[in-house]
Formats: structure tokens, C-alpha cells, sequence
């Protein structure tokens, strides 16, 4: 398993009351792609440039498409750029490929549930029983990330300490472009209303 398949399985399985927007899922998803491609050896990080390593197969067909992706000519991509970029349709990406798997079913639609499709389930699988242990067991990386779209309270200031100068860097990368997210929304919120004020005073 890898950290963005960990991240959506705990999703579906922890999801609270308002779970979260497949836009903040999708950049989460994007950043965890990109810790995992650093791990395994396949980038690097330059300050905030993503170094492409030597092609090599990771094991994971949607880990093996994004180090496919990867920009591999200087100055290469910055993480958020990256992140905008690989993150579009991500979650929804994950969410067909676990459900071609069976890890996931999808039954009758409701609003409740993440990406707004159907009633989804998680298959008894290893796979669960992995995520979930991660979960639980407070691995840092896996629980900002959760708590970053909403899984947990709110998320501290600054991401937490991890391992490794790229890890933490990818991390305030996915944070910075969360709240570049929320406050875009807010920005459409609030010129929405403002054209409705108009239209109501005629």
C-alpha cells in the first residue's frame, strides 16, 4: 500500500459529519504521491524543485503513472506547481482505481459521503486493516495529512516534524495550497452574494 491509497481508505473509513471536498482530497492525495515517489527514490527535492531520479517501477500503477509525470527538464517543477497540477481529478482517480479493485464498493448516491457519489464501502481487505493501523497508531505523516482535510481537529499551524527536510517540505507545500484553496473559495463566496445583492435590489 502507499500513502495516498492509506489516506483515501482512511477517508471513507473516519470520514466526520462534513467529509472533506474532493478538491482539498485531490491536493492531499498529490502531496502523498510525492512523499512516497521521494521515498522510494524515484525525486528529489532542490529547495522547492522536484528532481526527477532514475526511472525504475514502484510497485504501484498510480505511483508509476505520477514518477512517469514528473517534468524532467531544469528548472523542473516546483512542489506547488506539482501539486496544482497532478492533484486535478486525483481523488477521483483513486477512488476508480480502488474501486476496480474491489477494495471499495459503491452502492446508492448521498450527499454525505466524499467526491459526492454513492454510498461507499470498504471491502474487509489487508489493505484496510494496513491503513488503519497507520492511522491509529499517529503516524505523522499519514495523520496531518488526514487531519489537513478534515478528518481531525484542526490541524496545527505548521506541519509536524518528520523525517527528512523533502517530507516536511512537501507538507507545508499541501498546507499552503489548502488554504490558497479555502481562501479562493471564500473570495467566489463572497462575489457570489455580492452579484445576488444586486440583483435584489432591482
Amino acid at each position: 500500500m502507499t500513502t495516498p491509497r492509506d489516506l483515501l481508505i482512511t477517508t471513507f473509513e473516519v470520514a466526520s459529519a462534513r467529509p472533506p471536498g474532493a478538491g482539498d482530497l485531490s491536493l492531499a492525495l498529490a502531496g502523498a504521491e510525492l512523499i512516497d515517489l521521494v521515498e522510494a527514490g524515484a525525486a528529489t527535492l532542490e529547495d522547492d524543485r522536484i528532481v526527477p531520479g532514475e526511472s525504475h517501477t514502484i510497485g504501484d500503477p498510480l505511483l508509476n503513472e505520477a514518477a512517469s509525470g514528473l517534468v524532467r527538464e531544469a528548472p523542473y517543477e516546483t512542489v506547488e506547481d506539482w501539486l496544482w497540477r497532478r492533484g486535478r481529478g486525483l481523488a477521483a482517480g483513486y477512488l476508480a482505481a480502488l474501486t476496480a479493485e474491489e477494495q471499495i464498493t459503491r452502492q446508492h448516491r448521498s450527499r454525505r459521503l466524499p467526491l459526492g457519489g454513492g454510498r461507499s464501502v470498504l471491502a474487509d481487505t489487508p489493505a484496510r486493516g494496513a491503513a488503519l493501523e497507520r492511522w491509529t497508531s499517529d503516524e505523522p505523516v499519514l495523520g496531518w495529512l488526514g487531519a489537513a482535510v478534515g478528518l481531525r481537529e484542526q490541524r496545527g499551524e505548521d506541519p509536524p516534524e518528520v523525517a527528512g527536510e523533502a517530507v516536511a517540505t512537501v507538507l507545508a507545500a499541501v498546507d499552503n495550497a489548502l488554504r490558497d484553496l479555502e481562501a479562493e473559495r471564500q473570495r467566489r463566496s463572497i462575489e457570489e452574494a455580492a452579484f445576488d445583492n444586486v440583483w435584489r435590489g432591482y
